[in-house]
This record gives C-alpha cells, structure tokens and sequence, in this order.
C-alpha cells in the first residue's frame, strides 16, 4: 500500500515537473516571438526618427554647396525616382533570402549613405551619398512584411496600426532633435553621423534576435490558426471580406515563398538563402514581380495611387493657403500641422478597435473611410473659417490612417502572405508615383485658386470611391465562389 502511494506520489511529481517545464518552454517562446514583433517597431522608431532629422536640412545643405535651385530640384528628386524603381524588387527580395538577411542589408547600405552625406563636402558626393539610400531605404517596408508573417490574418490591422503609431512618434521628434543640431556649427555633417549610427544600431538589434526558434514558432502557430479558419466560420468570414486566399494549399504549392513545407506540418523559413546563385535570386525576384504585375489587383492599386495623390493635394499648399485664405501667420500654421500629425500617430491605435467593431470587415472599412476622407478634403476646400479646417484636421488625420492600414491589410489578403514583400514593395512604388504627380497638379491647380489643390483632391477621392463601389461586390464574390470550391474539396 505505501509503495502504491509512493509510486502514485512519484508519478504526478514527474508529470508536475513536465508541465512546469512545457510551460516555462512555451514562455520562452512567447518572449522570442514578442522580441521580434517589437523590434520591427522599435527599428521603425529610430529609423524615422534619424531620417526626419535629415530630411528638413537637405534642401539648406545641397544650396549651401552651390546648386542651383533647379539643380537642387534636380538632386532633390533623385531619392524619389530610386525609391520607386526599388521598392517592390526589394521587397521580392525579401521573400526570396528572408526578411532577417535583406533588413540587415538594408540598414548597413542605408547607414553607408548617411555616412557618405555626413562627409559631402560637393554636390557629386552629395548625390552618391543618396543612391545607396535611394536604392535601399527600405527597411520599414521590410518590417510590414516581417510583422505580416509573425501575426494572424485577423491580428494584422491591430498590429499594424500600433506599428505606424509607433513610427509617427519617430517623425514628430526627429525634426525637432535635427533642428536642434543645426544650430550648432556642422549642424548638418553631425545630425548625418548620428543618423548613420542609429542605422547601424538597428543593424546590430536585428542581427541578435532569435530569428530561427520565433519564425518555427510563429509559423506553428500561424499554420495552426490558418487550417482552423479554413476548416471553420472564419473562411466566410474572410470569403466575405474580400480575401478568398487557400493559404494552406498555398503555402503548400509556392515554390519560391521562402516557406517549405516540413514534416511537423509547421512552415519554416530558410536559412541561408542569401548565399544562392546572383541569377537564381533574380530569377525568383522576376517570378514574384510579374506575379504581382500580372494579378487581378489593379483596382486596389488605382485606388491607392488616388487617394495618394488625393491627400498630397491637401497638404501641398497648406501653409500658403491658410496665409491667403485666413491671414494665418506661418508659426500657428506649424502649430496646426504639429496637432494634425500628432493625432495622425494617435489613431494608429484606433485601427484595432475601428476593426472589430466592422467585424473585420475591411473592404467596407476601407470604402467609408475613403468616402469621410472625400468629405473631409471638401469641407477643407469650403472652409469659412479656421476653426472648420481644425475640425477636418482632426477627421482627417484619423481617417488617412485607417484607410492606409485598410489597404495595406486588403492587399495582403488578395496577394498573400507569402509574397507580403513584393506587395508592400509594390505598394510603395504605387505612393512613389503619387509623389511625383502630386507637386505637378499642385502647381498647375495653384494657378486657378488656393483652393485648387483639395478640390482636385475631392475628384480624385471620389474616383477612388467609385472603384471601390463597382469591385468590392466582385471581390465578395470571388471569395464567396472559392470558399465554397474550398468546402467541396475537403
């Protein structure tokens, strides 16, 4: 009898034990997965914080060499013509050797240019310090497509709103520090330099994250959650909303997503892909591009490039419309744009609420918020009195930041996780071209009125809510007929 009981005691000691140490293993994973959910955050920071210091002087400084200002225009547009060319073969390029591997060539190549810039003492220094930038400033499209693979589908406008609220805070404190630096003699070499070193800060984050043992995890976890929403209420749920993506069959099929299939049934990503052929990553890169290019996504692209241009129009002129319109003085102005940016940081963390309360309802999501900012940018347009642009400014800012994080999320749901690189690349080429055409129009409306920018807005705005009117009822439908070819085949 007491041996009886001393076995009995000695067999839930050990099962004790075991439990106490899968416990503590599944916690030790759960703090792997949350170091690398945050670092992307934290990168995103530092990075836009280094960058906003920069950026306001660029113009001073390439004057201050001797340019002329249509050579300043000149050099001043060479960073945004790179990064358009650039963006989406970069983030193929993620898919291809791995987010870990193309972040931290990223931010190493982009720390050499702001070297460089630190050390421009001529205009040609000046432009080879932002090639590399130019070319490979990427790393915050990098860490979108890295939180895309470390989260759930229904997890991901959540948070992706935190990660662009977390960036905002980045931007607003940036200028201020930079603006601070220049007062100072060398102002400008010292506020490269520092840029530069957070660059190579974000580097040496990345390198020593447990990348291996979070993504196995992560994709457990994901692989899990993904057959389940298949299996379950969640693939019409997703079918409704316009997504329709078979992502198990996917992941199985794809042969260049960087996600092989491995006997545990979880996805993992593989190691060591930077070392492949030149020609097999561009061949792989090429595949993904046309992919993309190819796709029946067009229409969230045009309603991206729209709104894009849409909102640059409502700030192209902003501060000599409101001293023409109202009398406003210059500094009241940046008072103005400092509470609009700053709410703008602060509706990041509506998007996960907004969300649930849609029911994870993105394509309706995305066309009200595109239709208040169509409104918004009108009430602007029409303003009588200052206190009415405030009231649009305090709407607008919320709204621009739904809608983007709408229409990030709905392309990755139409395109896929596994090729989150190429579209979030692809995407900022589309907001590129948006950049190069909006100080066209801008100018060219500025020539009629002050008003002229946001009431060419308003027409673009409500171009992009008509698309959306006319595809949103195929996308439903396309997802409704693949859930149910889905159904069928299990």
């Amino acid at each position: 009898m007491c041996t009886n009981s001393m076995s009995s005691g000695s067999l839930v000691y050990l099962l004790t034990q075991l439990l106490l140490s899968a416990d503590l293993f599944l916690k030790v994973r759960f703090c792997s997965v949350l170091l690398v959910i945050y670092a992307p955050v934290m990168c995103s920071v530092q990075d836009l914080f280094g960058v906003s210091m920069i950026v306001p002087l660029l113009s001073h400084h390439v004057k201050a060499l001797g340019a002329s200002p249509t050579v300043a225009g000149i050099v001043g547009s060479t960073y945004g013509i790179l990064q358009l060319f650039s963006s989406t073969v970069v983030g193929s390029w993620s898919d291809v050797v791995g987010r870990r591997q193309s972040l931290l060539a990223c931010l190493l190549l982009s720390a050499l240019g702001y070297g460089l810039l630190g050390m421009s003492s001529s205009i040609a220094l000046f432009v080879l310090a932002r090639i590399p930038v130019g070319l490979f400033k990427h790393s915050l499209s990098i860490c979108r497509a890295l939180l895309s693979d470390l989260v759930s589908e229904s997890e991901r406008p959540l948070v992706m709103g935190h990660f662009n609220a977390a960036s905002s805070v980045g931007f607003i404190l940036g200028p201020v520090v930079g603006g601070y630096l220049t007062e100072h003699e060398g102002g400008f070499y010292t506020s490269s330099f520092v840029c530069a070193a957070i660059f190579l800060v974000n580097a040496g984050l990345v390198w020593m994250l447990p990348w291996s043992e979070t993504l196995s995890c992560s994709n457990d976890n994901n692989s899990n959650d993904v057959s389940r929403g298949c299996r379950d209420n969640h693939l019409s749920k997703t079918a409704l909303n316009g997504s329709g993506t078979n992502c198990r069959r996917a992941a199985e099929t794809d042969p260049d997503s960087g996600r092989p299939e491995r006997p545990g049934g979880g996805l993992r990503r593989r190691e060591g892909s930077l070392l492949q052929p030149a020609w097999s990553q561009l061949s792989s890169v090429g595949s993904k591009i046309h992919a993309v290019a190819s796709s029946d996504m067009w229409d969230l692209f045009l309603v991206r490039l729209l709104m894009a241009v849409a909102i640059m129009l409502y700030y192209s002129n902003f501060s000599l419309a409101m001293e023409e319109r109202f009398s406003l003085r210059p500094k009241v102005t940046g008072y103005l744009i400092s509470y609009s940016s700053t709410l703008g940081a602060l509706a990041g963390f509506l998007v996960g609420p907004v969300t649930r309360l849609y029911g994870n309802n993105m394509p309706a999501l995305l066309l009200h918020s595109t239709l208040l900012t169509c409104s918004l940018i009108f009430l602007y347009a029409a303003a009588p009195s200052v206190w009415q642009v405030l009231l649009t400014s305090t709407f607008f800012a919320i709204s621009t930041t739904i809608g983007r994080t709408c229409i990030t999320d709905l392309e990755l749901r139409r395109g896929g996780v596994r090729a989150s690189g190429t579209l979030i690349g692809a995407g900022q080429s589309v907001t590129a071209v948006g950049r190069v055409l909006a100080p066209l129009l801008s100018g060219l409306m500025q020539e009629f009125s002050p008003c002229g920018p946001p009431s060419l807005g308003v027409v673009l705005a409500l171009a992009a809510v008509a698309v959306l009117l006319l595809r949103i009822p195929q996308w439903d439908r396309r997802g409704l007929n693949r859930a149910a070819a889905l159904l069928k085949s299990q």
